[in-house]
């Protein structure tokens, strides 16, 4: 026994007949109708989710997932290596100089203020004309 459908009547301009026509093989629809009914039924699954994911192919979600995954888990690792590097550098400044508590305290307030203000985009050159009072 055949599915029982609804009449629905609607008018459409020409141009998105056409249209609707040269989408239909794209859509794998033999009928206007059913492709018609497709986009309808897409168009409200999109306005009812709550997370695109519900109206997305679940190998596209599953893809875009995993890519999302393994840059995290990149980004971590260079993080670490770049952590163990800076720590490196800072052991072997601190052998070197005779930097007070004080000191380093004052400069640590001045280097926070400075990364906040500059958004991160820091230069050893900014550092030396600190360092050396050079405007």
């Amino acid at each position: 026994m055949a599915e029982e459908k609804v009449r629905f009547q609607m008018r459409i301009s020409p141009e998105t007949d056409k249209i609707i026509k040269s989408a239909m093989p794209l859509a794998n629809c033999k009928s206007q109708n059913e492709f018609v009914e497709k986009a309808l039924l897409h168009y409200c699954s999109c306005l009812q989710s709550e997370s695109a994911a519900a109206v997305l192919a679940p190998s596209l979600v599953s893809a875009l997932k995993d890519t999302v995954h393994d840059s995290e888990y990149h980004i971590c690792r260079m993080l670490f290596k770049v952590a163990v590097e800076l720590n490196i550098m800072m052991n072997i400044a601190a052998a070197k100089t005779n930097v007070t508590p004080e000191i380093l305290d004052g400069l640590r307030a001045k280097c926070v203020k400075e990364v906040s203000k500059t958004n991160g985009n820091i230069s050893f050159k900014d550092a030396v004309k600190y360092q050396n009072y050079i405007d």
